[in-house]
């Protein structure tokens, strides 16, 4: 935690990312995520990331008519004595259920990862890039780490973080986008990279580009959330979305941009 504000407990942003704050604190958490973008930027993949638990989990939110059975009074709930020696079961029932628990903390992020379940995979791409540029591409101040006039040291300082041998800086002056700069990013639980860019009218869009584990190749696909679009694809090794408040055939323009100079 950032020594800036020590009141301010990683407990704090996760009740924050949560919603569970009164108004009072959630404004004065809202202050000081203004002035600490890395703290906040890591609230934003938190709050992405239960959303994407929600939409994974919004087909079984189905209400039945006997719902109200499984809320009863206390005396209701009581459950009836055992008889003799009925014990024995009981007890291992609760083995059984221990076990069973414990099989799920084991073998669940294997389940997790099957293609219908995986959070962190491709569809969890686009969500952490709008998260980002909703975070960075307001920030007057501070908007990336390492600014553009250092193109050649930020190229190779995220390249050996992300373990990428010569990882590229799009080059989007063809198109009327100049680069601000970048910043690193964690991204499914691995180093990643964001590069800003903005054009005469002041607009910014970021290209984020992360590891992709599963080492899979996609077509471009498109995710909206709001005014904020994102066009993303997988090649390989990594994963690569284009995000900005533009035209969404400007953002395609730029998304094809930027898979030719990565490809090249």
């Amino acid at each position: 935690m950032s020594e800036r504000n020590p009141t301010v407990t990683e407990a704090d942003l996760h009740a924050f990312a949560d919603g569970l704050l009164p108004p009072d604190d959630h404004a004065r958490l809202e202050a000081w995520l203004a002035e600490n973008p890395d703290e906040a930027g890591m609230v934003a993949i938190w709050q992405a990331q239960n959303a994407g638990i929600k939409q994974l989990f919004a087909p079984y939110e189905i209400s039945r008519e006997n719902d109200r059975e499984l809320v009863k009074p206390a005396a209701a709930q009581l459950p009836a004595p055992a008889p003799p020696r009925r014990w024995l079961r009981m007890a291992a029932a609760s083995v059984a259920l221990f076990l069973a628990g414990a099989a799920a903390g084991h073998f669940g992020p294997l389940l997790l990862t099957q293609p219908e379940l995986r959070l962190a995979g491709i569809e969890a791409l686009p969500r952490q890039a709008q998260s980002a540029f909703i975070v960075y591409a307001s920030d007057v101040r501070h908007p990336v780490e390492v600014g553009a006039d250092q193109e050649a040291h930020l190229a190779t300082w995220l390249g050996k973080r992300m373990n990428v041998a010569n990882l590229k800086v799009p080059g989007l002056q063809s198109l009327g986008f100049q680069l601000v700069g970048g910043r690193l990013l964690p991204i499914n639980g691995a180093p990643g990279a964001l590069f800003m860019y903005e054009n005469a009218a002041g607009q910014r869009l970021t290209v984020l580009v992360g590891t992709n584990k599963d080492n899979t190749t996609t077509s471009f696909r498109f995710s909206s959330t709001g005014t904020v679009e994102t066009f993303y694809w997988i090649d390989g090794s990594l994963g690569y979305a284009v995000t900005g408040e533009i035209s969404r055939d400007m953002l395609r323009q730029v998304a094809d941009e930027c898979y030719k100079q990565f490809s090249s």
